[in-house]
């Protein structure tokens, strides 16, 4: 089982130029994507975050069921679902504006257990930065990582909701003795500062750096280095194509049995290559088609 723990909320989705563009809702928020892109790969998995008995939440939930993803232990508030009103630039990039106070999924608290048979637990996103949940998923990182499980951090800077950069870029660094598989975009690393060598030696096995179009690079902790070019295909927008990454990464490392920092140092350059390439085409996919609509397994072919 692969836990995917953070927000789920509402995207709402430009259809066509300008600010007054009309806006249509999608579901969204990078752990929500990635544990639905997990669950269509066909990898075991939950979902960890709190949504609101609001409309927004009980698609949101529907979305995971159709996924295959188990919801059981998902908790629920009277407080709206935060929404996050995107904004796509003439390249397909996108750029968001939240409206996050006094939503549900932060007010998440942390699970008195894991579901059974917990292997890996992925973290990122607004869950890390909006308090008091960001305190409660920070402590299930911290005690994943002590029970042995694999960890998996996606920090998918949003800015704008971030008050305090230094603080956060401190806590960040905080985080990394209990991550085993660091994944981020250049745009993210230039914010944080710092580099994938200084990250790695602070505790994660491997750091994955996505460089849009120009695809993956992997920095292991044995000084290695392995990149995959992009896959080309006509862009529509990139919502949500780095959390099919997160996705593709998890589900490829539990098909080789990599799951675990040891797993992670026997894949040496054949195996990292396959596995970038594979992510590679998991996102070129969710880029060709609006929103974040990752792959089905069998639109992938094999590892």
């Amino acid at each position: 089982m692969i836990v995917v723990a953070g927000e789920a909320l509402i995207d709402l989705v430009p259809h066509g130029p300008g600010a007054l563009a009309d806006l249509k809702p999608a579901l969204g928020g990078g752990p929500y994507n990635t544990a639905v892109a997990l669950g269509r790969l066909g990898s075991p998995t939950a979902f960890c975050s709190r949504t609101s008995h609001d409309a927004f939440g009980e698609a949101l939930l529907d979305g995971l069921r159709r996924a295959g993803v188990e919801v059981s232990g998902v908790q629920r508030g009277p407080e709206p679902t935060t929404l996050a009103v995107a904004t796509v630039g003439s390249g397909g990039s996108a750029s968001y504006s939240f409206y996050v106070d006094g939503t549900a999924d932060r007010l998440f608290t942390v699970p008195d257990t894991l579901p059974a048979g917990t292997r890996a637990v992925s973290f990122g996103t607004c869950s890390l930065v909006l308090e008091p949940g960001a305190s409660a998923y920070e402590e299930l990182m911290r005690a994943a990582a002590a029970q042995g499980l694999f960890t998996a951090l996606d920090p998918n800077i949003r800015a704008g909701l971030i008050p305090d950069a230094d603080a956060y870029r401190a806590r960040f660094r905080g985080w990394l003795p209990s991550v085993t598989l660091l994944k981020l975009s250049e745009e993210d690393a230039e914010w944080l500062g710092g580099t994938p060598r200084e990250w790695l030696d602070a505790g994660p096995s491997a750091v994955v750096l996505t460089r849009g179009g120009d695809g993956l690079t992997v920095l292991t902790r044995d000084g290695a280095e392995y990149s995959v070019p992009g896959e080309k295909v006509e862009v529509v927008d990139t919502i949500g194509a780095g959390d099919t990454v997160n996705a593709a990464l998890l589900h490829g490392l539990s098909a080789q049995d990599a799951l675990s920092a040891r797993g992670l140092a026997a894949l040496g350059p054949d195996g990292w290559q396959r596995l970038l390439r594979f992510a590679a085409r998991a996102a070129a996919i969710t880029c060709s088609r609006a929103g974040a609509e990752p792959p089905f397994a069998n639109e992938l072919g094999e590892l």
